[in-house]
C-alpha cells in the first residue's frame, strides 16, 4: 500500500527499543490451527504496551495469469475499500482513531497485511483483519477507484522514476518461462480488462483461512488472544476451490543474455541477473553472504573498487531477489559523469573475477559474517520484526522456529563456500547483462 499514515511518536519510540529477543536470546511462540485451516502464531512479550498483528496470505504476482497479472497488488489496495460493516474510505479511520499504524505490501509470492496497536486494541485489529478475510466489499465503485489508483502508482513509480522501470525490464529479460517474468505492479491493460467476476474469483481462491497465515506478537495474554482469534475467524468458511501454485521451472541458461533499455536518465547502467536457487537453499544463504562481500555498504569490494578507486561508477549495489521458487542474484553499476556504459561494463567484469578466482581474507569473511548477524537480530528486534519474519517462516518452510535457528545456517558457511559458489554461479552463461541507457544514446 502506497499511502502511510503517521504514527504517535511515543509508540514510534516503544517499537524502536530491543525486544526479547535480544535480551533471552531465543523467541518464544504458540501455534495452533483453527478448523477453516487458518495458521496462528501467538509471541508474547509484555515489556512494552504494543502489539502486532501480521496476516500473510500465500499469494503474490506469481499466482496470477499472463494475461491478468497485477491482480494480487491490485487486491491489496482494493482490501483496504471496507467490507459490509466497515463504510468504504474508514479503514485507516479506525487504526488511527485507536493510536495505531497500518500498511500492506505485495511481492512475488505473498501479501502481507499488518496493524501496529496498544496492546489494549488488539481486538480491534483482528476484527478488521477477520472482515477482510470474510466480508470484503468488491464493488464497481471500489474497483474503478483502485484501477486509477493502481494505474497512478505505476506511473508515479515507474515510468515517471529514473530507473523505475529497471525491475521490470530486469525480469522480463531473465525469465522466459516461470511467471517471475512479471513484477508485482502488473501491466495496467490487464487490469482495465479484468471483469468483476475475475476479482471475485481471485478473492474466494486466495483470500481464504487455509491460504493465510495469522501473527499476533506483543503485550498480549495468551489465553485471551486465543479466545478473540477464535471469535473473529473461527467461523469464516474454508475456501472451496483449488488454490493455484504454478510448477513450472525456468530452464538452465546456457548462453549470457543481453538485453538493452533506453529510458529517461542521464547516466547509464549496468545490471548483471545471475540465476540462483530458491530461498531456503543451502547455496541461498551463501549467495546472501556473497552479497554482503561483493556490495554491502561503502566498504565493500565493489564499492571502494569502482567507486572511490577507479571512479567508473557513481553508486554500485548488488541484490539476491530470493524467491520461492526460484533467485536472482543481481548486480548493477550507475557510470560516473564522462564514463560509457561499456567502461563500466569492462570494470565489473573486472571486478566479478576477483570474487572468483581471488582470495577472501579471514578479515573480510568476519566482517561479512558480523553483518549478517546483526541485519538477522535486527530485524527481530521490534514486535512488528518478529511477527513478520514468524508469517514468512511459516509461510514458505511451515516452520516458524527458523526464527531461531536459521542464523545457524549462516554460520556454518565456510570462505570456501563462497568462492565456490562464486564460480558456480558468477559466470557469463548464466546471466543477463542489462545495458540501461539514457534515450539521448538510442539511435
Amino acid at each position: 500500500m502506497k499511502e502511510r499514515k503517521p504514527f504517535m511518536l511515543f509508540l514510534a519510540l516503544l517499537l524502536g527499543t530491543t525486544l526479547s529477543y535480544a535480551q533471552s536470546g531465543r523467541i518464544q511462540f504458540t501455534e495452533f490451527d483453527l478448523d477453516n485451516g487458518l495458521h496462528v502464531i501467538l509471541h508474547q512479550d509484555n515489556s512494552v504496551p504494543t502489539v502486532a498483528v501480521n496476516v500473510m496470505y500465500h499469494v503474490g504476482s506469481k499466482n496470477e495469469q499472463a494475461d491478468r497479472t497485477g491482480f494480487a497488488h491490485f487486491f491489496e489496495h482494493l482490501m483496504f475499500e471496507g467490507s459490509d460493516n466497515i463504510p468504504r474510505g474508514t479503514y485507516f479511520k479506525y487504526v488511527q482513531n485507536a493510536g495505531g499504524e497500518n500498511n500492506a505490501g505485495t511481492g512475488f509470492d505473498n501479501t502481507d497485511y499488518y496493524e501496529i496497536m496498544p496492546s489494549n486494541q488488539l481486538e480491534l485489529a483482528l476484527w478488521l483483519e477477520s472482515e477482510r478475510m470474510m466480508h470484503l466489499k468488491i464493488d464497481s465503485i471500489g474497483i474503478e477507484t483502485q484501477r486509477k489508483v493502481v494505474k497512478e502508482e505505476r506511473k508515479q513509480s515507474y515510468e515517471n522514476r529514473p530507473y523505475g522501470k529497471l525491475l521490470l525490464e530486469l525480469c522480463s529479460g531473465a525469465f522466459k518461462v516461470m511467471p517471475y517474468r512479471w513484477t508485482p505492479i502488473g501491466e495496467a491493460q490487464y487490469i482495465d480488462k479484468a471483469k468483476y467476476s475475475e476479482f471475485m474469483d481471485f478473492y474466494h481462491e486466495f483470500y481464504v483461512p487455509q491460504n493465510a497465515v495469522l501473527v499476533i506478537a506483543g503485550d498480549i495474554n495468551l489465553d485471551q488472544a486465543k479466545e478473540m482469534v477464535k471469535k473473529y475467524f473461527a467461523g469464516i468458511p474454508k475456501g472451496k476451490e483449488k488454490i493455484f501454485r504454478p510448477d513450472v521451472q525456468e530452464p538452465p541458461q546456457t548462453e549470457e543474455v543481453k538485453k538493452t533499455v533506453y529510458d529517461k536518465i542521464q547516466l547509464p547502467a549496468i545490471v548483471y541477473a545471475y540465476h540462483t536457487p530458491a530461498m531456503g537453499t543451502a547455496d541461498s544463504y551463501v549467495i546472501n553472504m556473497l552479497q554482503k562481500y561483493l556490495a554491502g555498504g561503502e566498504s565493500s569490494q565493489f564499492f571502494k573498487d569502482l567507486v572511490d578507486q577507479k571512479q567508473v561508477a557513481v553508486y554500485v549495489a548488488a541484490m539476491p531477489l530470493s524467491l520461492e521458487n526460484a533467485g536472482l542474484f543481481v548486480i548493477y553499476g550507475i557510470a560516473n559523469i564522462g564514463k560509457t556504459a561499456g567502461e563500466l561494463d569492462t570494470a565489473m567484469n573486472e571486478e566479478i573475477n576477483k570474487a572468483r578466482y581471488g582470495e577472501i581474507s579471514e578479515l573480510a569473511f568476519q566482517k561479512i559474517q558480523n553483518q549478517i548477524e546483526n541485519d538477522f537480530y535486527s530485524s527481530n528486534s521490534t514486535m512488528q520484526g518478529i511477527a513478520s519474519s514468524l508469517a514468512q517462516y511459516y509461510t514458505y518452510f511451515k516452520d516458524a522456529n527458523l526464527i531461531n535457528t536459521e542464523i545457524e545456517k549462516y554460520r556454518k558457511i565456510t570462505r570456501e563456500d563462497l568462492q565456490k559458489a562464486a564460480n558456480k554461479y558468477l559466470v557469463p552463461t548464466n546471466r543477463l547483462v542489462m545495458y540501461y541507457l539514457p534515450e539521448s544514446l538510442k539511435k
